[in-house]
């Protein structure tokens, strides 16, 4: 395969079938990681459930969703493939190589909790856009393997990560940039890489399809993110007989459930699932 990782040819680990099996066994069965959501967002008053249990922060969520995207990804042929994927300028085997080359960003954190040395996720913006652009020229049985591959070094990585190693410190983005996060966090952010980009991939699975805890937490994020932003517009959210107040005055009320309104926020979706007294859906900032 062409594809590269940081330099380096993207089939530089191959595991034997055994380890893979074992690998994935442990993955499927290990909790290692403790977190919960102090605050929804960054609001006055609000009735939102916030709370994320423990489990959430485990990895075997992780092997599911991988292996439904994979499912996904082969139904697809060679014109379907080069087609438009949800993501703008991106065509469907542009978002598999980006679901390959994440993993690899996240195997990079991890090897630097696990070593101490710093190994950022991406060397540079323009390296990751490189890599995406590279990858996105091959075959489907190709981009299906390089997903495998890169799943399975990711797992393997977290397989190998010392328990004490998951509070460590490391930066995600790209170069020397981004926000410091505990090692333990990279498995939730696989999590919405899968989801949220297999959702992308406009091939049948959809936010309708997104497992109950993904939706949960992931809303809990996405209300909270929006909440701390300067340029998000005021609004209250009422979301399945709760409510989040967005700014000082609260501005527009969007009311919806769950799914819709998580796939709103995530830019995944019109919103014409929701409602508004006040007219159309306000216009939301760019996800960052």
């Amino acid at each position: 395969m062409s594809a590269r990782r940081s330099g380096v040819p993207i089939a530089w680990y191959v595991p034997s079938p055994t380890k893979l099996a074992l690998v994935r066994r442990l993955v499927g069965r290990r909790d290692v990681g403790h977190g919960r959501l102090a605050n929804v967002a960054a609001t006055s008053s609000r009735s939102f459930p916030n709370t994320v249990s423990d489990s959430d922060e485990s990895a075997g969520p992780i092997t599911a969703a991988t292996d439904r995207l994979i499912i996904t990804a082969g139904t697809l042929n060679a014109e379907t493939l080069t087609g438009p994927s949800l993501c703008p300028g991106w065509s469907r085997a542009h978002v598999l190589t980006h679901v390959a080359r994440s993993a690899d960003a996240l195997t990079n954190l991890l090897t630097w909790a696990r070593t101490g040395k710093e190994t950022p996720a991406y060397p540079s913006r323009e390296a990751r856009q490189a890599d995406i652009e590279a990858g996105a020229d091959r075959s489907l049985d190709d981009l299906i393997e390089d997903v495998k591959i890169a799943s399975d070094r990711f797992a393997s990585a977290v397989t190998e990560l010392p328990a004490d190693a998951w509070q460590h410190e490391v930066r995600i983005g790209t170069g020397t940039g981004g926000k410091t996060i505990p090692a333990r966090r990279t498995l939730w952010l696989r999590l919405q890489e899968l989801e949220v980009h297999h959702v992308d991939l406009d091939a049948g699975y959809t936010w309708n399809d997104w497992p109950e805890m993904f939706v949960k937490r992931a809303l809990a994020e996405a209300v909270r993110n929006l909440g701390q932003r300067d340029d998000a517009p005021q609004l209250t959210l009422v979301i399945d007989g709760g409510a989040a107040r967005i700014g000082p005055s609260g501005g527009t009320t969007v009311s919806g459930s769950a799914r819709p309104m998580l796939a709103w926020l995530l830019g995944r979706s019109s919103g014409q699932e929701l409602t508004t007294p006040d007219g159309p859906l306000p216009a939301l900032p760019a996800l960052l």
